[in-house]
């Protein structure tokens, strides 16, 4: 294969190359952001299949989180030692390859497997189809480079929760992994064809092998220990005990290790900025409390109010519009503003969407459901910006593949863990208050008495009667459940702003800093 001397510039591409080239690559990126979202509000449909319940269903969300999350620090070794065109390429086919395998997944534990591939093999598409837009676009022409990159990962989450839910309810689930072959086989030929004359040097670089298998150990086993800790009553189990145990050690390890390694994985001395920390934190929580909503309000909206896929898809769509129709204009402003009030925005608007739906009834309305929705987009077109403003602040530019490395880790790996720990919360909370309205259903107490002589009245046995206000109860049970949970990632929201205002005062981004 022909390559690029070290060095040497190439010409930017021009006409329909261009174009088509771009298309491919912003391909890449559209079909990792959309795997990502797509299984959302198709999981009780893949439960239900399966048969499995639908919080163990959430082991389809969070194995590809994880996995994706692990494999981000070793994106910037994979295209130094290789080159970004044959990383980015092979990537692509990889990625193609585990969508059939998940597929054709037989049972929970082979969808589980083939996910944790997919995840792991995603790492370097979205770096890598936004270093080879920018390397094939005229340098006056970055922005647009980075407008269509940022486009496809806004439309991702329009598109997963709309094609998820109608592949769901029309067709058979496994499609929504099946889609990706054809679309991944076309990104890879035409990626490969137009850039394997522009491939960029390589070298051998050193990698911390050990840092990165007691990363997977410990990210891995804590993520077991949220996943299976709600179903085998905590810490009474022996699996999760265990599981704890050795994500305890296995931390301590690798802070170990990557401390004292000369070739760190993950440079923790990062953390030494003011603005990195404490962005990290704010920027990792804050998207913490965005994936897990995103995940439970479909769950809701499907096991309890009785909403199809595609009606839950349409529900969560709305978010991604907004976010798409005002990102350019926050881009255009982000240089003359200071992004600590971009992050106030973005924090304030996801507080306002999460409260709304603190208040949501068993009779709320399509458009009162799609309201925080819309309160959402606007905290997604500030958030990402602003956040990654913060956290870069003072970063020199050798070291911001790095930095930006460890802020992609920890926020995919937060959510991941959100998904866990909000799923868990929503049943726990379901089953406390259960317990408190079945209290109220005794033959001394008059409420419940009319509402047995009521249904009596229309025909209902007793047992039938009993079933009818048993089935009320849990309803209304997940109900204020949710509402609980959505209370208490306002607060947290609201929260992050003043760990926003505890940072210094970021310059704006500009030049190759921007870029990156």
């Amino acid at each position: 294969m022909s390559s690029a001397p070290p060095g040497a510039a190439l010409p930017p591409l021009t006409g329909g190359a261009l174009g088509l080239t771009a298309f491919a690559l912003a391909l890449g990126t559209f079909m990792q952001v959309l795997d990502s979202t797509i299984a959302n509000v198709s999981l009780p449909t893949i439960a239900g299949n399966l048969g499995v319940s639908s919080d163990q269903g959430t082991w389809v969300i969070t194995s590809f989180a994880v996995a994706n999350g692990v494999a981000v620090p070793l994106t910037g070794w994979l295209m130094g030692r290789y080159g970004v065109v044959r990383t980015f390429c092979v990537s692509v086919l990889l990625f193609t390859a585990a969508s059939f395998l998940c597929g054709i997944a037989w049972s929970l534990g082979s969808l589980v497997g083939f996910r944790i591939l997919q995840g792991a093999v995603s790492g370097p598409m979205i770096p890598g189809s936004q270093a080879l837009l920018i390397s094939i676009f005229p340098s006056d022409k970055r922005a647009t480079a980075l407008g269509v990159w940022s486009i496809t990962t806004l439309v991702g989450p329009i598109a997963g929760p709309l094609l998820g839910g109608y592949i769901s309810d029309n067709y058979h689930w496994s499609w929504i992994f099946l889609i990706n072959v054809p679309v991944g086989l076309f990104c890879a030929f035409i990626s490969y064809r137009a850039l394997k004359s522009r491939e960029t040097p390589t070298r051998d670089r050193p990698i911390d092998t050990v840092g990165l298998g007691l990363l997977v150990v410990w990210v891995g086993a804590l993520q077991v220990m949220l996943d299976l800790g709600k179903n085998q009553d905590w810490f009474n189990s022996t699996t999760v005990v265990v599981s704890a145990i050795t994500a305890v050690v296995g931390f301590i390890a690798w802070l170990i290790w990557e401390l004292t390694d000369e070739h760190p994985a993950i440079d923790l001395s990062l953390f030494k900025s003011r603005n990195f920390l404490l962005g990290t934190i704010a920027f990792c929580l804050g998207y913490a409390v965005f994936f897990g909503n995103t995940l439970l309000m479909p769950l809701w909206l499907q096991t309890q109010l009785g909403y199809t896929a595609t009606w839950a898809g349409l529900v969560a769509a709305p978010s991604g519009v907004v976010a798409v129709v005002l990102t350019p204009f926050v881009a255009r402003f982000s240089s003359k503003v200071d992004a600590r009030w971009l992050a106030t925005i973005a924090f304030v608007s996801f507080a306002a969407s999460f409260y709304l739906r603190s208040e949501f009834t068993t009779y709320v309305s399509f458009w009162n459901l799609v309201v925080p929705t819309l309160v959402q987009g606007i905290a997604m077109s500030t958030f990402f910006v602003s956040l990654i403003t913060v956290q870069l602040d003072g970063i020199p530019p050798e070291r911001l593949p790095s930095a930006t490395g460890i802020s992609n880790f920890a926020r995919i790996t937060a959510g991941s863990f959100a998904a866990s720990l909000v799923t868990t919360g929503w049943d726990r909370r379901e089953a406390l208050h259960q317990s408190r309205l079945a209290e109220g259903t005794t033959a001394y107490l008059a409420p419940f008495t009319q509402a047995m002589d009521s249904l009596s009245h229309l025909g209902a046995t007793a047992t039938q009667g009993a079933a009818v206000i048993t089935r009320q109860i849990v309803g209304q049970a997940y109900l204020l459940g949710y509402n609980d949970v959505s209370r208490v990632c306002a607060w947290i929201a609201l929260s992050m702003i003043g760990l926003v205002w505890m940072t210094r005062r970021p310059r704006p981004p500009s030049g190759p800093v921007a870029a990156d």
